[in-house]
């Protein structure tokens, strides 16, 4: 039994591989499917904001609401904003909605590509003449990769206001101070890196929704579990790339 999971693995991990490959050789190549690349972009962000916006919002609300009583008793409210602010621009507004990301659109992507394979649609493509791995896949995961990192920074912003109403909630701190105390904290190795590995969360979502539907079968199952393993796999993904760029961060001394 480990031996075929060992066996499945090291073999979806080569398709993969050879999918990314694929996408980077494809990718540099002309004919780029702008207007179905524009098309994603605004799927993929304007359906995705709502979400992002909404569970921003609640973490900097209840992130604040719970380390207040905490850090009253050691004395230090007052570095409360900072301390927010550091954990959500840092890590936990990546990787929240980076995982919210992945629920909605891997999940989606994977669907929505695994249905076109088993009706024969890409097939179809095929013949009457278009790229289909430029059309469905580069598109969606070009979209993936640009659109994240622009939720994450409003994600950011909202969760940050949440912050600020939730210390208001049972305190009264001006608006000028919470930004003061905040600015003050953040510097620029806070934020760069943060930044930057969003890219990478964007483009894993985007190839692996992407993989596991181009390459779906078995019928409506095999969309389903299209669709499931799209978000898991992702998920993982994303945990497993934050972890390396805490360990690259800190071997070039941004921590």
């Amino acid at each position: 039994m480990r031996d075929k999971a060992v066996k499945y693995f090291l073999l979806e991990a080569g398709n993969l591989s050879a999918f990314t490959g694929k996408f980077f050789s494809k990718w540099f190549k002309p004919n780029y499917e702008t207007s179905e690349f524009l098309k994603q972009c605004y799927v993929i962000g304007v359906g995705s904001l709502p979400l992002v916006g909404l569970t921003g919002f609640i973490m900097g609300l209840v992130l604040t609401m719970q380390l207040r009583p905490f850090m009253i008793d050691y004395g230090v409210e007052s570095q409360l904003p900072a301390i927010v602010g550091i954990a959500i621009v840092r890590e936990i507004g990546p990787v929240i909605t980076a995982l919210i990301f992945a629920g909605k659109i891997g999940s989606s992507i994977g669907a929505e590509l695994g249905s076109m394979k088993v009706t024969e649609q890409i097939d179809a493509m095929e013949v009457s003449g278009t790229n289909p791995f430029k059309y469905l896949v580069i598109s969606r995961v070009m979209a993936t990769t640009l659109m994240l990192p622009i939720l994450i920074i409003i994600g950011d912003a909202i969760s940050i206001y949440g912050s600020y109403l939730g210390i208001n909630i049972k305190g009264n701190t001006s608006l000028q101070f919470f930004w003061s105390q905040l600015y003050d904290s953040l510097e620029f190795r806070d934020v760069l890196p943060a930044f930057i590995k969003t890219y990478f969360f964007g483009f894993a979502i985007g190839i692996i929704g992407c993989f596991k539907g181009y390459n779906s079968n078995k019928g409506t199952e095999g969309v389903g579990k299209s669709a499931n393993s799209a978000v898991v796999l992702s998920s993982v993904a994303v945990f497993i790339l934050d972890l390396l760029a805490v360990q690259i961060t800190d071997l070039m001394g941004f921590n």
